[in-house]
């Protein structure tokens, strides 16, 4: 929000300054918790994701879906930079960007399933810790804003939301498998899979 005030000049002479004053409107500030929320949350699953991949490549019985240290932080970096670019573009069109909903909507969505993940493994998995307590909230406050501001979350916005980052993610696992090769080295034989995978040292 802009505001602008004229005062005359101390000099004299008629002259005056024309002083502009910027102040961040709520849906900016909205936009900001987000992304700030979503960058804590990520931190913590750059740290943990490698681990939670270990345990759905037990469950599952492939190695394939394992993801060492170094792709967890590309796979989330790629992810970042949509995250991001929704945020701006929220801000800059006061919370109408379809990008930006949809974000938000998905991100507040992607709550449940960490929960979800966590009790259907009955364990710790990757971002359960700050998807309630950080990711929550800075989605809650996003919603609000613009709630308040007359254009508020749909149904519609949080299925594309969830529809979008599912893609997102799938889309930024296979860029950094594609560019850092695979975590690990193949298991052909599915009967020592799970052991294997128990001395990954990376992964304790």
């Amino acid at each position: 929000m802009c505001a602008g005030t004229a005062s005359k000049s101390s000099g004299g002479g008629g002259r005056y300054d024309f002083v502009v004053s910027i102040e961040p409107t709520g849906t900016r500030i909205a936009a900001v918790a987000l992304f700030a929320a979503w960058l804590v949350h990520d931190v913590e699953e750059v740290f943990t994701f490698p681990a939670t991949s270990r345990l759905l490549a037990a469950r599952l019985g492939s190695d394939r879906v394992v993801v060492s240290p170094a792709q967890s932080v590309l796979a989330i970096a790629v992810m970042g930079v949509l995250v991001g670019a929704a945020c701006v573009r929220g801000a800059r069109s006061q919370g109408k960007s379809r990008l930006y909903r949809a974000v938000l909507g998905g991100l507040e969505a992607h709550v449940v399933t960490h929960v979800a993940t966590s009790v259907s493994f009955k364990s710790y998995t990757a971002g359960l810790i700050t998807a309630p307590l950080v990711m929550l909230p800075g989605a809650r406050v996003a919603r609000a804003q613009l709630r308040r501001s007359g254009s508020p979350l749909s149904l519609s916005d949080t299925v594309r939301g969830g529809v979008l980052l599912f893609a997102a993610a799938l889309g930024s696992h296979v860029i950094s498998h594609l560019v850092l090769g695979a975590g690990y080295p193949r298991v052909r034989n599915p009967h020592t899979l799970h052991s294997y995978l128990r001395r990954m040292p990376n992964l304790r």
